[in-house]
């Protein structure tokens, strides 16, 4: 196993917009796995939103049951806004985690809760966007790490083929 791992698991997700965000997340982050359950997101799927094409690479994989067949080394994180949950800024991520993030218009299940090693929750007013929660978990690991050192070149292999513009250094 890797000296770190992140998989995404999505509960029952409706929306194919948010997914293909989810995905576009995942790549951006390094995931190295999207996970799903549920049937609501199959239906809508025929409507390609992962516009970076990120399964190509990353699998998008429906499953029964997220929990099934997981490396014994990763810890399960469950992101809701649920009493007695870590906030997110005071939350160390461990090194492999599955990241578990319930459907747009529900909750995860208590089972689910009690299995977690972890419940974090972004303190916002009211809930978050699937996709934005998503990418505020990943960034604030990604923060948090010490992968987190930015620099010209990581710039230059990120950004958009159209985007050309630099910090003029004064003096």
């Amino acid at each position: 196993m890797a000296e770190s791992s992140v998989c995404i698991g999505l509960i029952d997700p409706k929306s194919p917009s948010n997914v293909g965000a989810v995905m576009r997340a995942a790549g951006c982050y390094q995931a190295s796995a999207v996970r799903y359950t549920g049937s609501r997101y199959d239906r809508a799927a025929r409507f390609h939103t992962d516009t970076k094409n990120i399964s190509l690479n990353i699998p998008l994989t429906h499953i029964d049951n997220l929990l099934d067949d997981l490396p014994a080394k990763i810890q399960i994180v469950c992101v809701e806004l649920v009493e007695g949950a870590t906030a997110l800024p005071a939350f160390q991520h461990p090194p492999h985690a599955l990241y578990v993030f319930g459907p747009e218009d529900g909750s995860l299940s208590q089972a689910l809760v009690d299995r977690a090693d972890a419940v974090v929750y972004i303190p916002t007013i009211g809930c978050m966007n699937l996709a934005a929660t998503v990418n505020v978990v990943l960034y604030d690991r990604l923060a948090k790490s010490s992968a987190a050192n930015g620099c010209d070149s990581l710039i230059r292999q990120s950004r958009d083929t159209n985007n050309r513009v630099t910090v003029n250094q004064p003096g």
